[in-house]
């Protein structure tokens, strides 16, 4: 018997990237085990539940292994070399009939997490010539990185010291479930209880009484769609108790006057019971952030999918930044990766073009999902023919499913890469499957961005691709070729010259010869902060197997700063000017119910609910509600509700938990596993629920950015 191969890797699930210590059998293609990575500088041992579900994934029986194509109404198994010539043929002639905007992509959330798709979609992507580009970025932290970008010039955002603060406010964020989100930070709850065995506090401002506010020192509810409210007087607060303080950033800011002439509108008193807060709670939470030897508040899905999505962000930062919580120790910090040089970032861009029918602005070259549906069923030129999906499962994450499903059975082609057939893929013409994670060398781009401490991490294969399957990055640069009439390997030279030359740099000699993201890695270490003093490359990672420990967050500011002015810009014009829709809602008020989501320790996305070591356990797909409203609405524990909204109506059964705020009720997202022609067989078993989506109102948009408002939609509740 062949001797255990034992590798090292970051569990790539979710944004924590926990280590982890994987023994496999390379010879018999068996994964033994996975267990959490003591070594591992950033998470020393920790994992959660998801982490061996990487095991189940790549067992999956479920999971695709060869490429499908559509014959009639059924799928029939294709070589890759067939499979990828009729899903390029398929886009290009949508492309010679119709144009390139003709085609539309959608790139799903294990993307952000997998740095070889990172570097080879771009191409693809140039290569179909579309701008019409869709992400799971619009339904999730778009208006965050909009806000970043608009104050700073950069779209990547600032993270909660959390080992060196002394107060940390969360609004509408759940890290003891999420481990984190929009920051990287393992074991998130041995971390909170550090900050408080050493005299820290924690507050949590949501809705429901969440696992995280469990923990916390004191928690308030807040009506969903508040917290820029709450937000708002607390700053007023601030100010009119001259509490303001932006230490050493004073003359790099501007725009304060405004924000102090902003704040006026918004009094604690006259907000208070908008938002269910009491003026003295609000008046006191002021006074606490501002009088703490550090500080950060940090917000994040109940802050970023709701109306005033891009709003609340950037009033979030606002307030770490007058209070001199921002670039400082146990503040909000700016990572600094290995992979980054010293050269400043031009500011994403924003609003260069608008959705052909409701007009919304791309950022960063990318289109809010809300407007997707109606881009394809709109008749008229420059209609969607034609998508290309990759890692991802829309028709249950996107808002108004019901007609986005409607929508793409119209398209004239469709191409999708994914692992599983979904209720998205099954409407494909081609499915392209792929390696799973282990199967691959993976780098923790994005994670290590934000990340609460300084870290590079490289993490080989733990096992060796299966079933002549292709990485992701592979079947990209495979489709880009046959759609440019080049090869892979003249694309990705050229990729990499380019590369070199904006780094500045030469190529190793040794790795001339090679094809894939690590020699294009190399380059950005090479290149990087690290290698100023002595080289920090490929080698250096691999070297280290645990990863590499950069140390604590330094500060960044004023270099980083990249706006037009050079300045901090506290009072964006884009942003003052929605404030007007802000002021409109402050003056309404409704008695009908409002609907949040919520999370599970054991689930993150669609397709975790096919693992059955993950999808094991009781019914979680509920409609969580107030013990009194549920009386009020004659309804019990395990009764079926009715939820109704503007754009549908789905039923659920009902869960009573005196955590709701009365008036709220919760449903999760990423469930309604019921069609019969998809292949996951754990999730329609274990746990198929209702999708929530399909009351989701894909008009119910952030103002600013038109990211997708999952939260705070009104809704109606009755028993069936």
């Amino acid at each position: 018997m062949a001797k255990p191969l034992t590798t090292y890797r970051s569990c790539n699930l979710c944004e924590a990237h926990c280590g982890i210590t994987v023994t496999s059998d390379p010879e018999e293609g068996i994964i033994e085990t996975i267990r959490g990575d003591i070594k591992d500088p950033m998470s020393k041992g920790y994992i959660c539940p998801k982490a061996y579900g990487l095991k189940g994934i790549y067992e999956d029986l479920d999971r695709l292994r060869t490429p499908l194509i559509r014959r009639g109404n059924s799928f029939e198994e294709a070589s890759y070399e067939d499979a990828l010539d009729l899903a390029a043929s398929g886009l290009m002639e949508v492309k010679r009939n119709f144009g390139a905007n003709a085609i539309s992509t959608y790139l799903g959330n294990p993307n952000i997490h997998d740095f070889g798709s990172m570097i080879y979609h771009p191409p693809l992507q140039r290569a179909l010539g579309t701008k019409w580009r869709f992400s799971a970025t619009s339904i999730d932290n778009l208006p965050k990185s909009l806000s970043t970008s608009l104050m700073f010039g950069t779209s990547t955002p600032a993270v909660p010291d959390i080992d060196r603060t002394d107060f940390f406010l969360i609004i509408g964020a759940n890290p003891i479930v999420s481990n984190g989100s929009l920051v990287t930070a393992p074991d998130f709850k041995r971390r909170i209880e550090s900050l408080q065995k050493r005299g820290g506090k924690l507050i949590v401002i949501d809705p429901r009484r969440t696992e995280t506010a469990d923990i916390a020192d004191m928690h308030f509810h807040i009506r969903p769609g508040g917290d820029a409210f709450l937000l708002l007087a607390i700053l007023n607060t601030l100010f009119a108790e001259d509490r303001i303080n932006l230490g050493r950033l004073k003359n790099h800011v501007c725009g304060l006057e405004t924000i102090e002439n902003l704040s006026r509108e918004f009094p604690p008193d006259k907000v208070a019971s908008a938002i269910g807060l009491s003026e003295f709670e609000i008046k006191d939470l002021a006074r606490r952030f501002s009088k703490a030897r550090s500080a950060v508040c940090y917000g994040r899905m109940g802050t970023t999918a709701q109306r005033f999505g891009t709003i609340t962000s950037w009033l979030i930062d606002v307030l770490n930044l007058v209070t001199a919580n921002f670039d400082e120790f146990g503040g909000s910090m700016f990572a600094k990766t290995a992979h980054e040089n010293t050269e400043r970032q031009r500011p994403p861009a924003f609003g260069r073009w608008r959705s052909r029918v409701s007009q919304l602005p791309e950022f960063a070259g990318e289109l809010p999902l809300a407007t997707l549906a109606e881009e394809i069923d709109t008749p008229g030129e420059g209609r969607v023919r034609a998508l290309l999906t990759i890692a991802g499962n829309p028709l249950l994450s996107a808002p108004n499913s019901a007609r986005l499903q409607e929508a793409i059975k119209s398209l004239d082609f469709m191409v999708s890469v994914d692992l599983y057939l979904n209720e998205t893929t099954q409407h494909a013409n081609v499915i392209l499957p792929t390696t799973t994670s282990l199967e691959r060398s993976n780098y923790g781009f994005v994670a290590h961005g934000q990340s609460t401490r300084n870290f590079a991490k490289l993490c080989m294969e733990s096992i060796p691709a299966q079933d002549n399957l292709l990485h992701p990055w592979q079947v990209a640069l495979e489709l880009g070729a046959r759609l440019r009439g080049q090869t892979p390997e003249e694309i990705d030279e050229e990729m990499f010259t380019q590369l070199c030359r904006s780094r500045n740099i030469k190529p190793d000699p040794d790795k001339t010869n090679l094809i894939g993201p690590e020699r294009h890695l190399d380059i950005f270490l090479r290149s990087g902060f690290y290698s100023s003093a002595e080289p920090f490359t490929l080698e250096t990672l691999k070297a280290n197997p645990h990863g590499v420990d950069l140390g604590a967050l330094m500060r960044r500011l004023p270099e980083m700063i990249a706006t037009s002015s050079a300045k901090i810009e506290l009072a964006p014009d884009i942003l003052l000017k929605d404030c007007d829709q802000l002021r409109e809602r402050l003056k309404s008020s409704s008695d009908r119910f409002v609907l949040i989501g919520r999370r599970h320790l054991r689930s993150n996305n669609s397709w975790f609910h096919n693992i059955r070591s993950l999808a094991k356990g009781p019914q979680r797909c509920t409609l969580q509600v107030h013990p009194e409203d549920a009386r009020a609405l004659k309804l019990t524990n395990g009764d079926l509700a009715i939820i109704e909204s503007r754009v549908g109506k789905v039923k659920a059964p009902v869960e009573l938990t005196e955590k709701l705020m009365r008036g709220v009720v919760s449903l999760p997202h990423g469930y309604g596993h019921g069609e019969t022609s998809t292949k996951l067989s754990g999730a329609k078993v274990f746990q198929s629920g209702t999708n929530v989506n399909v009351i989701s109102d894909d008009k119910w948009r952030d103002l600013t950015s038109g990211n997708a408002a999952f939260n705070g939609i009104f809704v109606s509740i009755s028993a069936q």
